[in-house]
């Protein structure tokens, strides 16, 4: 055995079998330094395999030209800067993340890879600002403790629309459109005009563009038309309805706009869509369970569900249907509302789909909810500040409900309208209160926003 000292404090170690220690008498491998090391520079002519056994991986480590992966154990312990080159990825093992090696700050100067799938693929065991890139709807997310929220580069503002309408005073109203910023308590604003007067239609929209879709003219009609949310103005034409309905439901995703059940001279079934960002006619995407009018609906990111409507006096049902809004096909049973009523409103947040209003004939006060996710009957929410015939003249952000205007009257004519504005948080339960005023008294209109079903968080 040889021994050399190079130093002082250094010990260099050569045995009979080929081993070298560098501070170790009885060398364990090819190279084996004992305490502290520091290369800045080696070179290993052959197969090299160099494993830290214990230590840290220096305070500032930097790779430009390989992946670099810190496994589970003590050496994936990183107490400094990590800097990752041009086209580098770096890979954290759990033990490494959950033991002693996890990276509180990670720099990245060219590109940042998150996790990515589609909406079903979202990871579950999340951490508030875990990102996520969402393939179906094209853009990042974040979790923020509660929900899933888009990070993209539009602005928007939280409005919500009020389309339509039968007003008081007859044949000789404007067909308005109304607006209101659903985070400020307050009374709407005039935004522009639907193309005719038009009542029994109903509303939908992306974060950009609200559309509202057949209804009375006074004829049934087939217009689709639309606005874009972020700039007052009149309704300009998107295209036609497969089949002229009054009275269907109507939701959205984020690049979807559906239209169910409806009325084009008798009860129907029909489930029609359009691609949002593109004007066109409808196509046909299935049929609901039940023929009927007078519905309502609501939708998440990814699902609708919508109550059917008005079958006959014979079969009143309140028969809850749902789609999946990227895949055509027919509606299936989702659950019952606690009670029928015709021309409810619906609107909703990423979790909850919310009911109100209606009549039976009487008029309703109640509000219900379900868990769009999850198919089953409804609960009671809680009640509106009066019973109201709403028809689709309600909104939602992602915390909050507005419900606008309706008749609010005792039977048979219905002609006490109202102007009043409801609202609910969406999260809670509980009773309605009052969010402030319609500058007109209509029923039967449609209602949309900017930021539903989780397209934004306002």
């Amino acid at each position: 055995m040889a021994e050399i000292r190079f130093n002082y404090g250094d010990k260099f170690t050569q045995t009979s079998d080929s081993n070298t220690g560098i501070g170790s008498t009885i060398p364990a491998g090819k190279l084996d330094v004992a305490g502290a090391a520091s290369a800045g520079s080696l070179r290993v002519t052959g197969i090299a395999t160099l494993s830290s056994v214990s230590g840290f991986v220096n305070t500032k480590l930097t790779t430009s030209t390989q992946d670099m992966i810190l496994e589970a154990g003590q050496s994936g312990s990183v107490s400094g800067e990590v800097v990752i080159g041009t086209g580098q990825t770096i890979s954290v093992s759990t033990g490494a993340t959950t033991g002693q090696g996890g990276i509180q700050s990670l720099k990245v100067y060219e590109t940042f890879m998150p996790p990515v799938g589609g909406t079903a693929d979202r990871p579950t065991d999340v951490k508030p600002g875990m990102v996520y890139y969402n393939k179906d709807f094209k853009t990042i997310e974040f979790w923020d403790g509660n929900f899933w929220k888009q990070v993209d580069n539009m602005t928007r503002s939280g409005r919500a629309l009020l389309t339509g309408g039968d007003p008081l005073d007859g044949g000789d109203q404007v067909p308005r459109i109304e607006s209101l910023q659903l985070s400020t308590l307050g009374n709407t604003k005039t935004f522009g005009d639907l193309l005719a007067k038009n009542k029994r239609g109903a509303a939908c929209s992306s974060s950009t563009r609200g559309l509202h879709g057949g209804g009375q003219t006074p004829s049934i009609t087939s217009t689709i038309q639309y606005v874009t949310i972020a700039s007052e103005g009149d309704a300009i034409s998107f295209g036609d309805l497969a089949t002229a309905v009054l009275g269907p439901a109507a939701y959205a995703s984020s690049t979807r706009g559906i239209w169910a059940n409806g009325y084009p001279g008798a009860n129907t079934n029909v489930i029609q869509y359009v691609e949002m960002s593109t004007l066109g006619n409808a196509l046909d995407f299935g049929d609901a369970t039940h023929a009927a009018h007078m519905a309502s609906g609501c939708a998440s990111p990814t699902r609708g569900v919508w109550f059917v409507g008005d079958q006959s006096p014979a079969t009143r049902i309140p028969e809850l249907n749902f789609v999946t809004i990227a895949s055509k096909g027919n509606g299936i049973r989702f659950g019952d509302l606690s009670k029928f009523g015709r021309d409810r409103g619906a609107a909703s947040n990423s979790v909850r789909g919310i009911f109100g209003g209606g009549r039976e004939p009487a008029l309703l006060d109640e509000i219900d909810y379900v868990t769009i996710a999850s198919e089953g009957n409804a609960t009671v929410f809680g009640d509106l500040t009066l019973p109201r015939w709403l028809a689709g003249q309600t909104a939602s952000n992602n915390t909050r409900v507005v419900f606008m205007s309706g008749i609010a009257g005792s039977g048979p004519s219905y002609s006490d309208f109202t102007n009043r504005i409801d609202f609910i948080t969406i999260s809670t339960t509980g009773n309605a209160q009052d969010f402030g005023d319609v500058s007109y008294k209509t029923y039967s209109g449609g209602g949309c926003s900017d930021s539903h079903g989780g397209l934004g968080g306002f």
